[in-house]
This record gives C-alpha cells, sequence and structure tokens, in this order.
C-alpha cells in the first residue's frame, strides 16, 4: 500500500511538471523565437536522457535481466529503433512547434486544457483504421466538443488563431501517440524517447536558423523556463513516469496524468495571473470530464508504453500522453 502511494504521488508530480511547463513555454516566449525554444529544450531532454538510459541498461544487466537490449543488439533491433525514433521526432518536431506558436496567441491554461484533447483524437483516428471506440469515448467526444466551445468559441462565433493552432497540435499528437504506440513495444522506450528528443530539436533548428538567429544573450536570459522545459518537462518527469508506472494500475495512472490540464490553468492563474471567465471555467470543467471519461477502464486494458511531453497511458481507450 505504502508503495501504490508512492508511485501516485511520483505520477501526481509528473502531472504537475507537464501542467507547469505551459507557463515557462509562455514564458520563454518572451526572450526567444518558438522554434528555438522547442530546439533547445529538445536537446537538453535528450542530453538530459543519456545518462539515464546507460543506468537503465547497466542496471539490467547487473541484475542479470538485459532483455531490454535483446531487440537492439541485432541489426533489424537496430533500424526499427532508428527508424521509430525518427518518426517519432518528426511529428513531436511538428506538434510542438505548432504548440508553442499557439501558445502566443492563447493563454497557457488554455493551451493545456486543448492540447489534452488528443486522449479523445485517438481513438477517433483509430476508428478510421478499423478499430471501434467504445461509447464512453463518443460521449467524451460530445462533453468536449462542448466544452471546446465555451472554453475558445469567443463572440461572432469566431476561434482565436492560438486556439486552432494548439487543437492542431494536438492532432498531431495524437498521430505521435500511435507512431509511439506501434514501435514502443518493439524497442526500449527511453532509447526511443532519446532519439526523437535529438531529432525534435535537429528538426526544429533549421527554421531556428533560417528564420529566427536567435543571439547568445537571448537564449541566457531565457535559462530558466528553457531548464524546465527540457531539463524537468522532458527529462526528469519523463523518468518519474517510467519508475512510477511499473506497480500502478494503468486506470489510476492515467487519471493522475490527466491532472496536467488542470495544472496548466493552475499555474497560469498563481504564476502568469492569467484569468479565466466563468464561461472558460464552464469550457475546462467540461474537457476535464471528457478526459476523465475517456480513461476510465473498459472490458481489456493495453499494455503500458513508456511517455514523452505530450503522451498519457494507454488504456482501451488509447489514452496516452507523452
Amino acid at each position: 500500500m505504502k508503495h501504490k502511494s508512492t508511485n501516485n504521488i511520483l505520477l501526481a508530480l509528473t502531472a504537475l511538471i507537464w501542467g507547469s511547463a505551459f507557463v515557462a513555454q509562455s514564458v520563454g516566449m518572451d526572450y526567444l523565437g518558438p522554434f528555438t525554444f522547442n530546439s533547445i529544450r529538445s536537446v537538453m531532454g535528450g542530453i538530459v536522457l543519456l545518462p539515464v538510459l546507460f543506468i537503465l541498461k547497466g542496471q539490467g544487466r547487473q541484475s542479470g535481466h538485459p532483455e531490454s537490449d535483446a531487440g537492439e543488439s541485432s541489426a533489424g533491433g537496430r533500424k526499427t529503433l532508428v527508424i521509430g525514433g525518427i518518426l517519432c521526432g518528426i511529428a513531436l518536431a511538428v506538434a510542438s512547434s505548432l504548440q508553442q506558436i499557439g501558445i502566443v496567441y492563447t493563454s497557457a491554461g488554455k493551451a493545456g486544457f486543448i492540447t489534452a484533447l488528443y486522449i479523445l483524437i485517438v481513438p477517433i483516428i483509430r476508428l478510421f483504421l478499423g478499430r471501434r471506440a467504445g461509447r464512453k469515448v463518443w460521449i467524451g467526444v460530445a462533453l468536449a466538443v462542448a466544452g471546446m466551445y465555451f472554453l475558445c468559441i469567443t463572440d461572432g462565433f469566431s476561434i482565436s488563431k492560438g486556439d486552432f493552432l494548439v487543437f492542431l497540435c494536438a492532432v498531431v499528437f495524437s498521430v505521435h501517440i500511435l507512431v509511439i504506440d506501434h514501435f514502443a513495444p518493439k524497442v526500449d522506450g527511453v532509447a526511443l524517447s532519446c532519439i526523437q528528443f535529438f531529432v525534435c530539436g535537429i528538426l526544429c533548428a533549421v527554421p531556428m536558423l533560417a528564420l529566427e538567429r536567435p543571439r547568445v544573450d537571448e537564449i541566457l536570459a531565457a535559462w530558466m523556463p528553457l531548464a524546465y522545459a527540457g531539463v524537468l518537462s522532458c527529462g526528469v518527469a519523463y523518468t518519474l513516469q517510467v519508475i512510477a508506472q511499473k506497480n500502478t494500475d494503468p486506470t489510476v495512472a492515467s487519471l493522475l496524468l490527466s491532472l496536467e490540464s488542470v495544472f496548466s490553468v493552475l499555474t497560469g492563474w498563481v504564476i502568469l495571473g492569467e484569468r479565466l471567465s466563468g464561461r472558460e471555467l464552464f469550457g475546462c470543467a467540461l474537457v476535464f470530464a471528457a478526459v476523465l471519461l475517456a480513461q476510465l477502464p473498459g472490458k481489456k486494458m493495453a499494455p503500458e508504453r513508456g511517455r514523452q511531453p505530450g503522451e498519457k497511458a494507454v488504456s482501451d481507450t488509447d489514452s496516452v500522453k507523452l
């Protein structure tokens, strides 16, 4: 019981780090362009995971259970790992760039809630791939649509540019989740995450150098939000999630991790002084209810996958966040 309580605390801490990372992203935009911020934070996240990767592999060898290395020791295993890392990195680069640009035009709290819609978008995409979703998923979709209306639609039935970009980010994150779901059972999750961060950093560096051309003093001025988003959100939070979910019920884990969207609003309110109207708060409540409903267990639970910045745990509705 004590062990489970510790895991639950670690998962809640992970959700807090991911949710508050939206504040770091918003503050970082005061100093850097979106591509610069994403490139540097992704490279930092990859660097942080390198020692974690070597430590985990070393522990596996010492315990006499190096199964995690077995799939990567062959040429085929390494090829699968590299291909998976590249594809995940491409999807992550597109999604995180849309999110970072969208935060310029919307609040950190609203961005956190809209991003959480990937939990509902994933089963919808899988429906077109021949995998049916349960009734509760469609109820969740209806709740989310209603919540998005109250949260984002302003007078004159218009949606802000930032809200739309973050919604597109949620769609691409959904594709990213499905790619992770395909490759995660075949390769080491930490190695896959490490590669995707470096690929994302390199891809974002191209428009960074071509369009933004950041100065060293600007990067140094943004060291705090960069460190938080790169080291804590990408590196530390991902490691905490991997450790905590080893002995945690996947339903409990996904429900705890879904608190990310709540923390994004709370930290935006406390740190940035963002305010939401009663209408927007009602929309947030509906979206959060939809998130919880989509993650309730069904008849069969799928195996857990490792999570990256933007994925959740897998259930029968494929509710995941990387």
